[in-house]
């Protein structure tokens, strides 16, 4: 049912909505939890699994420490000593999580954790003699080396569990660890769900507030302490000014018509987007529902490239891109001087861009227009044999040299990435329209950090805008791109976009 409306939402969103670009103006309520400082959150996916990793290397370290400090010297090295400590190592990793350790919850309880991880610990090594006891190999095995292991190897474990603790409290008390929560809906219903989350033990849910359309008598100035912020309209702005990691609706499933109508405007922002049914009296099978603690929702958006995937897409910019730079030093220096022969003014010139959630952010590029008739908001579009372009300016355009000052951006900044939906200026127009009236959905390609290359322009969707269907295509393809996205996507379109730039150039002037 949810896939279905859904669907229904993403094709038909932003019809009949205002221009988000014309700011809103928010609530006072509204400002004030906006404007509260906030600090950047971690991932408790790639938190547990940073801490499986350091709890393997750990083990493999304190291993092979004793190993080649105490058996090598007296007996020689043998390769299945090395293999013990990895299937040790392994072992230990699988049964904490068999434990069910690897959760925020349990890092920061002290009793529970230790508890639970002595006891998968000295499991393991039990089942190791074990092992070595009926595989008839136990006289072989160095029995100071194995007790060593077990107690040097416990107590790393114990003290990085101490240090994880204090880190995880520490991140906890300044909201790196919580979900900055939105509830649609300020009547009972919604009530009922925010005492429902704020009754739930360790939880990350920090609920900001709500948002409400109706003014009468249905509709709550706070729901179990949670102030009213605003109308739905709000969401958008509000979620831009400040972090929002989760909108949640109280409506319930039979109100079908006022959540898609809501989905139309929310599903632009890069945030998760959940029905709460824990008042829903028609019930799914167990696996249809996530849950917030023990309060079940149904996922109807999720915000896309998160997690390890945002790790891998990070690293990927930053080593690439790096390379890349190390790379075009000697072509940037030969375009540097070419710009400064040419025409007098700065080689570099900076333009402000819409980037990631909509927020602005400023682009390096190489000067390609004359000094004294720069457009830094690119207000007026440059057209074929624009008088403002200088000589060096219209080879570099054409070949998008001008473009190579943004590895600055991916490396550095980090407010672009290598590929990605192209940072349009804030001020592009089409017709005397901003791009986001002329398009439905289009602030949706913000759902992601914008590139310096993209999907739309390899298939030839660059250049001028001076029709509806180049800005259409040009949305239709970064979405598919945001939907679709993998390192192996990101590393095709790297390498097509050279030829890209050789055959489909006819757009760029």
């Amino acid at each position: 049912m949810l896939d279905a409306a859904a669907a229904t939402a993403a094709s038909t969103a932003g019809a009949g909505q205002p221009a988000v670009e014309r700011r809103r103006r928010l609530s006072p309520a509204a400002l004030a939890v906006a404007n509260e400082k906030v600090h950047r959150a971690y991932s408790p996916i790639v938190l547990a699994g940073i801490v499986r990793i350091t709890d393997f290397v750990l083990l493999s370290v304190v291993g092979s420490i004793v190993y080649f400090g105490y058996v090598v010297p007296l007996s020689g090295f043998h390769w299945e000593y090395l293999a013990a400590i990895i299937g040790l190592a392994v072992s230990a990793v699988v049964c904490f999580q068999a434990a069910d350790i690897y959760q925020i919850q349990v890092f920061r309880a002290q009793v529970r954790q230790m508890t639970r991880m002595i006891s998968s610990y000295c499991f393991v090594f039990l089942l190791f003699i074990g092992l070595s006891f009926f595989a008839k190999i136990g006289s072989e095995v160095s029995r100071l080396w194995l007790a060593a292991f077990f107690f040097v190897g416990l107590g790393a474990l114990i003290a990085s569990r101490v240090v994880l603790r204090n880190l995880i409290r520490s991140w906890a008390k300044h909201g790196r660890l919580d979900r900055r929560t939105i509830i649609v809906g300020a009547d009972q219903s919604g009530e009922d769900l925010v005492r429902a989350l704020k009754a739930q033990d360790d939880s990350e849910i920090e609920i900001l507030g709500v948002f409400d359309d109706r003014n009468d008598s249905r509709s709550l100035e706070t729901c179990a302490g949670a102030p009213k912020l605003g109308k739905v309209d709000d969401i958008v702005e509000f979620a831009r000014r400040t972090r929002v990691d989760l909108v949640l609706f109280a409506l319930p499933i039979s109100a079908e018509t006022r959540i898609l109508d809501m989905l139309k405007k929310l599903w632009v922002l890069p945030v998760d987007i959940r029905l709460s049914a824990h008042t829903n009296k028609l019930r799914f099978r167990p696996r249809s529902y996530s849950y917030l603690g023990a309060v079940p929702t149904l996922d109807v958006f999720e915000a896309p490239i998160t997690d390890w995937d945002l790790v891998m897409k990070q690293l990927f910019d930053r080593l690439v891109g790096g390379l890349i730079l190390l790379l075009a030093l000697p072509v940037m220096a030969l375009v540097a001087l070419a710009i400064k022969l040419d025409s007098p003014g700065p080689v570099l010139f900076r333009q402000k861009r819409f980037g990631f959630n909509n927020e602005r952010i400023d682009v390096f590029k190489f000067r390609s227009l004359y000094h004294h008739q720069a457009d830094p908001t690119a207000s007026k579009v440059v057209t074929k044999n624009d008088p403002r372009v200088t000589r060096v300016g219209r080879f570099i355009r054409k070949t998008s040299l001008d473009e190579l000052p943004q590895l600055f951006n991916v490396v550095f900044k980090g407010n672009l990435s290598l590929v990605g939906p192209r940072p349009h200026a804030v001020q592009g127009k089409l017709q005397n329209r901003m791009f986001d009236e002329a398009v439905d959905g289009y602030f949706a390609r913000h759902r992601v950090k914008p590139g310096i290359t993209g999907w739309a322009q390899i298939n030839g969707w660059r250049g001028e805008i001076d029709n509806q269907e180049k800005i259409q295509k040009r949305v239709e393809f970064d979405l598919y791109y945001i939907e679709n996205w993998s390192v192996l996507f990101d590393l095709y379109i790297l390498l097509k976009t050279p030829l890209a730039l050789m055959t489909k150039s006819e757009n760029a002037y």
